[in-house]
């Protein structure tokens, strides 16, 4: 695991900017993207492939990974959070899918963000 320098974040998707807009509403403490979790190493020991949760919550001692992709096309994403919960079973990660972040966004009166995560509008890919 490496640990990432303290920048101001540089979100990936606009869904993460308001979950974290989300937490600091109520006064949760937050990291963005602050670990990276190697997942396959080469013979040599270089990384081949790495994971970094979208967030890290340290009061409650979890990783929380966000996806806004369509069912069919998580199967990469799933594979990876697999992975690090068999290479990393002392950490805490938990991926929050895409009809579950609509229905916190909701939940809560974002429903601009909400727009356009489920139905044809939604993510095809990884940004």
């Amino acid at each position: 695991m490496t640990e990432k320098q303290n920048a101001p974040p540089d979100f990936v998707n606009p869904v993460e900017e308001e979950f974290a807009r989300l937490l600091d509403y109520y006064g949760i403490e937050w990291q963005y993207e602050p670990h990276t979790f190697p997942l396959r190493r080469n013979d040599a020991g270089a990384t081949l492939e790495a994971f970094s949760p979208d967030f890290f919550l340290p009061q409650q001692n979890l990783y929380v990974e966000l996806t806004t992709l369509r069912p069919q096309l998580n199967s990469r994403k799933n594979r990876k959070i697999r992975l690090m919960k068999e290479l990393y079973p002392e950490v805490n990660v938990k991926l929050l899918k895409r009809r579950e972040v609509r229905n916190l966004l909701l939940k809560y009166g974002l429903d601009d963000a909400a727009q356009g995560i489920l139905g044809t509008e939604a993510q095809t890919s990884e940004p």
